[in-house]
Formats: C-alpha cells, sequence, structure tokens
C-alpha cells in the first residue's frame, strides 16, 4: 500500500518534469530572416519583326511611277505608273483593271462612302475621278493650281484635298459631286499628307521644312510647325491614337511630331532617298521606303520613345510604298536601271533611265 505523502510527491515530480526538461535544453539562436530573393532574370528582347521579301509581281510597261495606295477595306492595291493606274487584287496578287488615258499620274484617293477614287495628273493638272467598282472614269475636274501631286480623302469633312507642287496651294473639291469647294495658299510646296480625322489636315511642306496644319472645314491654315533638325519632308504616315506624326526626311532622318503640342519629339536615323512613310497600328510599327535599296522598321516602344527595329534590304528605287493594315505587308515599286542620258541645262542632273519592261511591285512579309 502506498503512502499518501509518496503519492503527492510522485504526482509533483512528475508534473514538474517537463518544465525542468524545458529548462535544461539550450538556448536556441534567434530565427534568422530569409535570404533576398534572386531578382528575375531579364526578359529576352523582343525577336525583329522579320520582314522579307515574299513576293515580286511584275507589272512591265514604261515610264515612272510615284504613290501607291492600299483600300484594306476593299482588298485592292493602287499603282500609279506613267499614264495609267494598275489595280491588284491584295490576297491573290493578280491584276483585276486599271485606270487609263491619265497624265503623269501621282496619287491615288478613295472614298468608299461615295464609291469613287480619284487620281492627280501632274502633267495636265487635272483630277480624274472614277468608279471604285468598274474603274470607269466618270469625270475629269481642272486642279486650281498646277501639278497636282499627293492627294487624299478627309472623312471628316467628306472633302479631296490635292496638293499642288508647282503652284504652293491645295485645291479641295467635294468628293460626293467632285465639284471645287476651295484653294488653300500653302505658302510652300506641299508633299505628302493626312489627317487626325477630327477636323486637320498635316502637310509637309518641303522647301520649308515645316508641317502646315490646314483647318479642314473652314479651308484655312491654323499653324505652321518647323521640324527641325529634319530637312525637305516628303513621307508622312500618323499614329491617331497616341497623336503622332512619322514624318520622313531627305537628311536621312524621320522626325516623331506630337500633334497635340505641334513639337518634334523624336528623331530616328533612316535610309537615303526616303518618298513614303507608313504607320501599323496593329503592330505599333513604322516605316520608311528608301530609294537607295532599303526599308527601315520603327518600333513605337511608347508614344515618346521609337528605334529602328530592323533594316530590310530591297532594291534601288524602291522609295515609295504602301502597307496593308490587315496583313501587316508592305508594297513597294520599283524597276531596274540603265545609265542616266547627258546632263542639260534644264536637267543638269539626270535620272537614270528606266529600263522597258521591268517595273514591278515587291511584296514584303513579316
Amino acid at each position: 500500500m502506498t503512502r499518501p505523502g509518496a503519492l503527492f510527491v510522485a504526482s509533483f515530480i512528475l508534473l514538474a518534469l517537463p518544465a525542468l526538461l524545458h529548462a535544461a535544453e539550450p538556448a536556441k539562436a534567434a530565427p534568422q530572416k530569409a535570404a533576398p530573393a534572386k531578382p528575375a532574370p531579364a526578359k529576352p528582347v523582343p525577336a525583329k519583326p522579320g520582314y522579307h521579301l515574299t513576293k515580286e509581281i511584275p507589272l512591265g510597261g514604261e515610264g515612272g511611277w510615284d504613290y501607291l495606295m492600299v483600300d484594306a477595306l476593299a482588298r485592292r492595291l493602287y499603282v500609279s505608273h506613267a499614264t495609267k493606274v494598275v489595280v491588284l487584287d491584295v490576297d491573290s496578287n493578280k491584276t483585276i483593271g486599271e485606270i487609263g488615258n491619265l497624265s503623269g499620274v501621282h496619287g491615288i484617293a478613295v472614298a468608299q462612302d461615295y464609291g469613287r477614287g480619284f487620281i492627280s495628273n501632274g502633267r495636265n493638272s487635272m483630277i480624274t475621278i472614277f468608279d471604285l467598282k468598274t474603274f470607269a472614269t466618270i469625270t475629269e475636274v481642272k486642279s486650281t493650281g498646277e501639278n497636282p501631286d499627293a492627294i487624299m480623302y478627309d472623312p471628316y469633312s467628306y472633302q479631296i484635298f490635292a496638293f499642288n507642287g508647282r503652284s504652293k496651294n491645295a485645291t479641295v473639291l467635294e468628293a460626293k459631286t467632285g465639284k471645287v469647294t476651295g484653294t488653300i495658299e500653302l505658302g510652300g510646296k506641299p508633299e505628302f499628307a493626312t489627317s487626325d480625322l477630327e477636323g486637320r489636315v498635316f502637310v509637309n511642306i518641303e522647301d520649308k521644312s515645316e508641317v502646315a496644319v490646314l483647318d479642314a472645314k473652314n479651308l484655312t491654315v491654323k499653324a505652321r510647325w518647323p521640324l527641325a533638325p529634319c530637312e525637305e519632308p516628303s513621307g508622312m504616315a500618323i499614329d491617331r491614337l497616341h497623336h503622332r506624326l512619322l514624318i520622313g526626311c531627305s537628311n536621312k532622318l524621320a522626325a516623331v511630331m506630337d500633334t497635340e503640342k505641334g513639337k518634334v519629339i523624336a528623331t530616328i536615323p533612316i535610309g537615303n532617298g526616303v518618298d513614303a512613310n507608313a504607320y501599323d497600328p496593329g503592330t505599333k510599327l513604322g516605316f520608311s521606303s528608301n530609294g537607295e535599296g532599303s526599308l527601315t522598321v520603327i518600333k513605337e516602344e511608347t508614344p515618346d520613345k521609337f528605334t529602328v527595329a530592323e533594316t530590310v534590304t530591297t532594291r534601288r528605287g524602291a522609295r515609295t510604298m504602301a502597307l496593308d493594315e490587315k496583313s501587316h505587308k508592305v508594297y513597294l515599286a520599283t524597276a531596274q536601271f540603265g545609265p542616266p542620258p547627258a546632263a542639260t541645262p534644264e536637267q543638269p542632273r539626270p535620272r537614270p533611265t528606266i529600263l522597258p519592261g521591268t517595273f514591278g511591285i515587291l511584296v514584303l512579309s513579316p
């Protein structure tokens, strides 16, 4: 029989034992802070867009060329060529028609709203209006200036703007009727133009190295924006979402202009002999087609930062271009060349001769 005192002592020892054992354990070191996480590896630099020649479309014939124009909605490419405009289906690359009996054709504009197209004829200073379905000529309108060159449709004002290089003004027509609604004196030689679709038309003034801002309703010059350090601008494209113009200049620079502030915010090196620019809102890529035989592809990193993504070898003379925003393909016109003719007082620096039958279109795809 266990005595009560002994039972009490045993119970006390059992209860106190865990505390005694815990006190006998060596003190644990304070927990250490976790090592800082290693920074995530840098993301790989995106691959180049990879534009390359995927198709050549021979068109033949004789004479020079100027602007190209893609109607992405109708899937057509309009190509100016001496005395005619050739129309191609951009999905099949086949010729589907032409508009003939032209005189020194320069540019093409289309007004889908009215089923009409418009062509500037530099030699006789006429504007040809044609049917977009049949390509038949509807009528011709005499320009109010000399040597209409660039031509564009402004859907905001429903008007056609034809820019006259020799007389340094613009002829404005109603797209629906072809009626001349006015003339805008530009104060310098105009080149390419575009619209913000909100009432303003922007046009390069080549001999002043500036952009003239036109009021599309009142047909007046609202502002003049200097392009320095860019000189003698020719091509122009627009990023309407971010209010940016991309302008190609003769001193191997492209200028990016803020259309809200009227200021050049960046310049990008491009090839020599630019005559057209384009901007693809789907890929945020800009393009400069250069007569030296290159295509400068420009990446819009941010609305204020533009970099050269790649330079693609094309062909000598491929200075004008058009972009299909649906397929992201670029179309360039060129031909093969022979030696230039002898210099004359009227032509002290004659251009190389164009070899007959060699004219065609280069298709570049990403």
